[in-house]
């Protein structure tokens, strides 16, 4: 396994309680869990508790691919972090109160099929999608 990990943030203007919410809660996950304007999440369901299941779908609006993203949790810190174990792979999303506004940090091991800078800008992007979500709704 690649010991590199790659990481990701946002500062979201926003409480801690309404960034952790609007995170973890299906309800709004499917509003923002994507990388680019062509897909969606048409479905997310989130058991969080260690050892929870975590399942987004993902697929292109124009119905040309899509896939699963199945995730057990291994560490729940509430309102504070979690970690959760995908494919052989490890992710920990942090959420720091900064007074009125809340830094989102997500480190995360690479897969190996594709360039870790592709990954990042990805997940990048997810996270970019997550903010104007939270501070616009």
């Amino acid at each position: 396994m690649n010991s590199t990990k790659i990481t990701v943030e946002a500062t979201i203007q926003a409480d801690k309680k309404k960034v952790w919410d609007y995170y973890t809660n299906p309800e709004h996950i499917t509003k923002w869990n994507f990388a680019d304007p062509s897909w969606h999440c048409p479905s997310a369901s989130n058991d969080m508790r260690t050892g929870g299941k975590y399942s987004a779908r993902m697929e292109a609006k124009d119905g040309s691919f899509g896939f699963d993203f199945e995730a057990v949790y291994t560490e729940i810190v509430e309102g504070e972090k979690f970690t959760y174990e995908f494919g052989g792979r490890m992710a920990t999303v942090a959420f720091n109160d900064l007074e009125n506004q809340t830094q989102v940090i997500v480190t995360f091991d690479p897969e190996t099929e594709n360039p870790v800078e592709m990954q990042q800008a990805g997940w990048q992007s997810i996270l970019d999608n997550f903010k104007k979500y939270t501070e616009t709704n």
